[in-house]
């Protein structure tokens, strides 16, 4: 099992769970913790909306369609989910970005977003 990097959040603070229902992370333990091995930085705690999840799919990653054979549900707008930090930033520069809560967003979501665009998509931004 690869060892996880220290559970802080973008703020400096303790890394809080992201979602246990559906369970998200690159661990599959409801948080954004990342290890060197994760290629894809799964470190925003992303609120989904009907917007994004479209957008996703439109760009080869279908997160809002059902599949069993891996224990997965499918997103509907509302969930809470560990996103790539890139797909984030692809999202933010096409101007479908989800909302971020960031005390479940990693601290290395910074390697790839600015801490400013992830506060101007922050839950408490509304």
């Amino acid at each position: 099992m690869p060892k996880k990097d220290p559970e802080i959040n973008v703020l400096g603070g303790r890394l809080e769970p992201c979602s246990l229902s559906p369970v998200t992370g690159y661990f599959r333990d409801g948080a954004c913790n990342t290890c060197a091995e994760d290629q894809g930085s799964h470190t925003v705690c992303a609120v989904m909306t009907a917007e994004f999840l479209a957008y996703s799919k439109y760009v080869g990653n279908d997160l809002s369609t059902p599949r069993p054979e891996f224990s997965f549900a499918g997103l509907k707008p509302g969930d809470r989910w560990c996103l790539c930090a890139g797909r984030f930033l692809q999202a933010h520069d096409e101007g479908c970005a989800p909302r971020v809560h960031l005390e479940a967003t990693h601290l290395r979501a910074l390697d790839i977003i600015p801490l400013r665009v992830l506060e101007a998509h922050s839950t408490d931004a509304v």
